[in-house]
């Protein structure tokens, strides 16, 4: 490309980054057993891809009871919080910016997950359909399972769960983020609060939607208060379709998303948290995000919007250029090419992914995959 808007300059926070590619979360399940401690591998794999103007680690829980699929790292440990200081010194050392993505699953979980086999917790005792979760059956070895029915969290449990997240982001501090983001999307907890299909609460935190919004206010001011709000992004997953496709990921399309997602951006605003990261529907055929919903995200906040969808270099570079968005993120090609900013910037061809090596497994499919040599 004769100009190429993903090489103009960005501010994102207090960082200036040096493009406008994001490696989004991608869940590898790579983490150290027992303890689900980020490890070496993972730093040698995030170093890989540091050329991004800004990575964003895969999710990782803020609680034992915040994990849905097996081997998936955690921030709410000594240890585990040692495990990622050393990825961010990787990245650090390659000169990237890195946030953590704090995440609890909620009700998409197995009780084999669960601390002491005990039920997943969720805003309501609503069971999700349509979606797999991942336990281990052996060392190194697991299977797809259906989740476990969920019980509802009570009142104080909500509130205690808001002081993990500002715990979490603590921690990720510690460990040396440069920010974190935090995972409200795809169908896990504060998902399954904001949704009027998996929050039937009669408290504060349900009914209207303002009360379901609450938890979503709650977490994001509270970190943005402990860390900084220029450290803060939030990803969101609006869905303006009803298809199978849809309800198979992870089951949360609302009556009505546009006015949903715009109030809960309005909240993202008035904090004035340094990013917004949309997830755009990525599966086969996937319809568009409405123009007009694009439009009105751009109207009402004012930090940096990020789009994660199926990009190629071509379409991502057409939303920049519309000044939609301000960064794009690239999930598929991140994980077959370490080297892809430089692959944008010059039009060379990409390497394939092998399905078959995305979840689970060591160095193969993970950091193995070569930089572009001619």
């Amino acid at each position: 490309m004769k100009h190429n808007p993903f090489f103009t300059p960005v501010t994102l926070g207090g960082h200036t980054l040096k493009n406008r590619i994001v490696l989004p979360p991608l869940t590898r399940q790579r983490s150290t057993q027992p303890g689900n401690v980020a490890n070496a591998l993972m730093a040698e794999y995030y170093q890989q891809r540091a050329g991004a103007g800004l990575l964003i680690t895969e999710g990782t829980q803020i609680e034992p009871r915040g994990q849905g699929y097996a081997w998936t790292p955690g921030i709410h440990t000594p240890e585990q919080i040692a495990g990622w200081r050393k990825v961010t010194e990787a990245v650090h050392d390659a000169g990237g910016v890195i946030f953590a993505q704090l995440w609890h699953v909620g009700r998409v979980s197995h009780s084999a997950l669960q601390p002491g086999g005990a039920a997943p917790v969720s805003a309501s005792a609503v069971a999700t359909e349509r979606v797999s979760v991942f336990i281990e059956t052996a060392p190194g070895a697991g299977e797809l399972v259906s989740p476990s029915a969920p019980r509802a969290l009570s009142t104080a449990e909500v509130e205690e769960l808001v002081q993990l997240y500002i715990q979490a982001a603590r921690n990720a501090m510690d460990a040396g983020f440069d920010g974190i983001e935090l995972h409200c999307a795809n169908g896990y907890l504060v998902n399954q609060f904001i949704s009027a299909h998996s929050n039937l609460r009669d408290d504060q935190y349900g009914g209207s939607l303002q009360n379901r919004l609450r938890f979503l206010r709650d977490v994001v001011a509270g970190v943005a208060e402990c860390i900084g709000k220029d450290k803060v992004g939030v990803r969101f997953a609006p869905l303006f379709t009803t298809t199978d496709e849809a309800r198979t990921y992870l089951g949360l399309v609302e009556d009505d998303p546009h006015t949903t997602y715009i109030e809960a951006i309005k909240i993202l605003e008035n904090v004035g948290i340094a990013y917004l990261s949309i997830a755009e529907a990525d599966w086969d055929n996937a319809p568009e995000m409405p123009l007009t919903f694009r439009q009105a995200v751009r109207d009402t906040f004012s930090g940096a919007i990020i789009y994660a969808g199926r990009h190629t270099a071509e379409s991502g570079a057409r939303l920049l250029e519309s000044g939609l968005a301000d960064l794009v993120a690239f999930g598929r090609p991140f994980m077959a090419n370490p080297d892809l900013p430089a692959r944008i910037a010059n039009g060379w061809a990409l390497n394939a992914l092998n399905p078959a090596t995305v979840y689970g497994g060591g160095a193969e499919g993970y950091t193995d995959y070569p930089a572009y040599s001619g």
